[in-house]
C-alpha cells in the first residue's frame, strides 16, 4: 500500500468518524427515557419503549464502530495497517475503503 492510498484511507476514516459521531448523538437523543404520558396511551407507550430498546442496540453498535474507526485511524501509518489481524495476509484496498474499521480480510471476517 502506497502513501497515496494511506492518505485517501485516512481521509475516509476521518469522514466516517464524523458521520458516526453524528449518528451516535442522534441515537442518544432517541434513547432518552420514555415518560408515562396519558396522551400517548398504553399500547403506544409500549411501542415507544420497544423502539427505545432497538435504538439502544443501534447506539451500542455505533459506539463500537467509532472505537474501531479510531483504532484504525491510529494504525494507518504503521506497518501492520492493512494486514489481517487473524491470517496476517494483506487486506485488499477495496475492502479497507468499504469497511475501514474492520481489522480482518473478508474470509476471516466471516
Amino acid at each position: 500500500m502506497d502513501a497515496l492510498d494511506r492518505d485517501e484511507i485516512r481521509k475516509l476514516i476521518v469522514a466516517e468518524i464524523a458521520k458516526t459521531e453524528e449518528t451516535i448523538e442522534e441515537y442518544k437523543e432517541m434513547t432518552k427515557p420514555v415518560s408515562p404520558d396519558d396522551a400517548i396511551g398504553r399500547i403506544s407507550r409500549m411501542d415507544a419503549i420497544n423502539n427505545k430498546s432497538v435504538t439502544e442496540a443501534a447506539l451500542r453498535e455505533a459506539e463500537q464502530k467509532l472505537r474501531n474507526l479510531q483504532h484504525a485511524l491510529n494504525r494507518v501509518g504503521t506497518s501492520d495497517f492493512g494486514i489481517c489481524a487473524r491470517c496476517k495476509n494483506p487486506i485488499p484496498v477495496g475492502r479497507i475503503l468499504i469497511r475501514p474499521q474492520s481489522p480482518y480480510c473478508v474470509r476471516c471476517a466471516q
